[in-house]
């Protein structure tokens, strides 16, 4: 059997999530009709969505169903733009380096179609945003803030962010803030109420969920432009018929994964712990990249080391060949292998930043699948060494 270490890409789909998901396609009905069978559908959506919320502490009507978090995060990002640029001149958007590319990406559309000004906060060697810079960044133009977005848990290096404080910076100049907390659900605990944050974005994937639907938390203060127009389904912040299904599907893994959130991490944080120490000794070139795992403020899943004069992806294919799944970062970049934007936002090296490998690890994760890879690693370590690492321009240059 092959084994998987991505799960940070996306993670094996519950069995009670499939049943529920196949179940629930079975019923016949539009929620937005009036009918009984349209009532029924409806009745199946909402709680729906009141499990999901009580899962990310938040009102039900707080959460609006998209479908998944790359467009969570557009529609936070560009809506809160939008609105804030709505009879007023507020063209600048705080993010820190290393951000999702859901992230970098809507900001560079943003950039080029709106004329939005992108201030790009520094990381320290750990992935860390330096709170001292997000704080004089805030006071320095909060007038001309239209947001500040951040992830909740880098998805890359694993680093935990301190979004708490960097809600509360952001609440005291008057700027609303939006959290991508795809990488962190079922990994931390969320409660929205807490943050102070006008908006949260997750995914049903990550948890255990069917790919095709997530969830923006939007404060019931905070107002977006929406990106699609229509029935105004959702606040009329979301047009487009809901997928009643996907929701039953997403509120079954929702369910589960707050239930043995803690005892999951734990075992997650011994068997991350194992796999670190054990890649140490196999290649002892290896580089940790991110917090140390004792300093609690590394994600349970996560594991990201760079090899030094080895092509990160020259290791994902040889370890493929011996049939162990992993990845040099995002899966996000259409499969196309660049140097880590994460690595260099953190101030390595172009050669660190292109011989990165990420191992994550989930539910399905056991002993068995970590001894497959540290019995892999040493040879395909050697291998990709003797052919050394490539020069090649990327869009990053």
């Amino acid at each position: 059997m092959p084994v998987y270490l991505d799960h940070a890409a996306t993670t094996p789909m519950r069995p009670d999530a499939i049943a529920a998901y196949a179940e629930a396609m079975g019923v016949v009905g539009n929620p937005s009709s009036i009918h009984s069978q349209g009532q029924q559908a409806k009745r199946m959506l909402e709680e729906a969505r009141e499990t999901v919320a009580a899962t990310l502490g938040c009102d039900p009507i707080e959460v609006v169903f998209t479908s998944g978090g790359t467009e969570a995060i557009n529609l936070a990002i560009k809506g809160l733009y939008w609105q804030r640029n709505t009879g007023a001149r507020r063209p600048r958007i705080l993010a820190p380096g290393g951000e999702h590319h859901a992230t970098i990406d809507t900001i560079d559309w943003l950039q080029n179609a709106e004329g939005a000004q992108a201030d790009w906060l520094p990381l320290d060697a750990d992935g860390r945003i330096r709170l001292d810079a997000a704080r004089d960044a805030l006071a320095a133009r909060a007038d001309e803030t239209a947001l500040l977005t951040v992830l909740s848990v880098n998805n890359e290096v694993g680093t935990i962010q301190p979004v708490e404080e960097l809600g509360a910076l952001a609440a005291a100049a008057g700027v609303p803030a939006h959290i991508d907390a795809v990488a962190a659900y079922g990994h931390l605990p969320i409660d929205f109420s807490s943050l102070g944050v006008a908006a949260l974005s997750v995914s049903a994937h990550k948890i255990g969920g069917p790919v095709g639907i997530g969830a923006l938390v939007l404060s019931r203060s905070a107002s977006v432009v929406p990106l699609v127009h229509g029935g105004g389904q959702q606040r009329q912040v979301r047009s487009g018929t809901q997928d009643v299904a996907a929701a039953v599907s997403f509120a079954v893994a929702a369910r589960a994964a707050a239930a043995e959130l803690a005892e999951e991490s734990a075992r997650l944080t011994a068997l991350r712990d194992r796999l670190i120490h054990g890649v140490q000794a196999a290649v002892p070139e290896a580089r940790l990249s991110g917090p140390d795992p004792e300093s609690g403020e590394r994600v349970a899943s996560n594991a990201h080391f760079t090899f030094p004069g080895a092509q990160g992806d020259s290791l994902l294919f040889l370890l493929d060949l011996a049939g162990v799944s992993v990845s040099t970062g995002s899966a996000c970049q259409a499969g196309i292998p660049e140097p880590s934007h994460v690595l260099l936002a953190m101030g390595r090296s172009e050669d660190d930043a292109r011989s990165a490998l990420r191992f994550t690890i989930g539910r399905t994760t056991t002993d068995a699948d970590v001894d497959a890879l540290l019995a892999a690693l040493p040879s395909a370590y050697a291998q990709a060494s003797r052919a050394g690492l490539a020069t090649r321009a990327s869009r990053l240059a």
